[in-house]
């Protein structure tokens, strides 16, 4: 599959932004380890916004970076120029997900409303369509540890098959103990990609992927802090890949996938 990024948005400990990560991904600034800080948003209606939870805040922030960094709208209705969604994650929301179970040790057992929704997988992309006012498709997706690789095959499909682009979320946070020592996940981080068949004026690379059955080595983060990182968070696993297009050169990445598949991407600048 050949398609085009025409933005991108990336959020996670030290990497505050595209704009302002771009040269530490590239490998010419250091990075530096550093609290998630997340930029207001102030599409959500503000009794929306205090029933998010990190995971949505996470793709919200990155999703719109990547709209703005790509000069499309998601608010558009669903035509020729219409932008999907694809969100992923293999993780969810566990914070909400710790507060239910806890709920459903005791004796009470009532789940508040406002956490049953939020625990259902695609609750992220329905907090994007009241955000945006989109009324476009949306497919929300897991993998476990290949879920940034099952992500970025779904969305290429749909930019490929289809006449519209498609923005890829992905995001993943740590859950709390006990959850976090059966399924641990090192830090809170989100990207995004918009992706589109054909090449345009803001085609920035092209992408061409390839599922290969080899259980090879994926790519590694240049940076140790970064590959920390990567390693330690599904979502994360799309770090060399943000490298090569922060660093505007061709390239091949190697990222794991399933079934002893692992996806070749060649990154060519635009």
């Amino acid at each position: 599959m050949k398609i085009f990024v025409e933005g991108m948005g990336v959020l996670g400990p030290g990497l505050a932004g595209w704009q302002a990560s771009r040269s530490i991904l590239a490998g010419s600034a250091a990075y530096q380890d550093a609290a998630l800080l997340i930029p207001p948003n102030d599409l959500l209606p503000a009794a929306e916004r205090r029933r998010t939870g990190l995971p949505v805040k996470i793709a919200l922030a990155v999703g719109c970076e990547a709209i703005t960094h790509a000069q499309r709208n998601a608010t558009q209705l669903v035509n020729i120029s219409s932008l999907a969604t694809v969100f992923a994650s293999s993780a969810g929301d566990g914070e909400n997900m710790h507060t239910i179970f806890e709920t459903l040790a005791n004796n009470g057992r009532e789940v508040s409303p406002t956490r049953f929704h939020n625990s259902v997988h695609n609750a992220p992309s329905g907090y994007w369509s009241i955000a945006t006012k989109s009324m476009a498709p949306s497919t929300s997706l897991a993998c476990f540890d290949a879920t940034f690789s099952a992500g970025l095959i779904e969305a290429a499909t749909q930019a490929l098959t289809g006449e519209n682009s498609v923005a890829l979320i992905a995001y993943d946070s740590p859950y709390p103990q006990p959850l976090h020592a059966a399924r641990p996940i090192s830090a809170a981080f989100g990207v995004a990609l918009v992706l589109s068949g054909h090449k345009t004026q803001h085609s920035l690379a092209e992408l061409e992927i390839r599922i290969v059955h080899r259980s090879g080595v994926s790519t590694p983060a240049a940076d140790a802090g970064l590959e920390v990182m990567r390693v330690g968070t599904p979502a994360a696993r799309s770090l060399p890949l943000l490298s090569a297009l922060a660093k505007s050169s061709s390239d091949v990445i190697h990222l794991d996938y399933i079934a002893g598949n692992q996806i070749d991407v060649s990154v060519r600048p635009c």
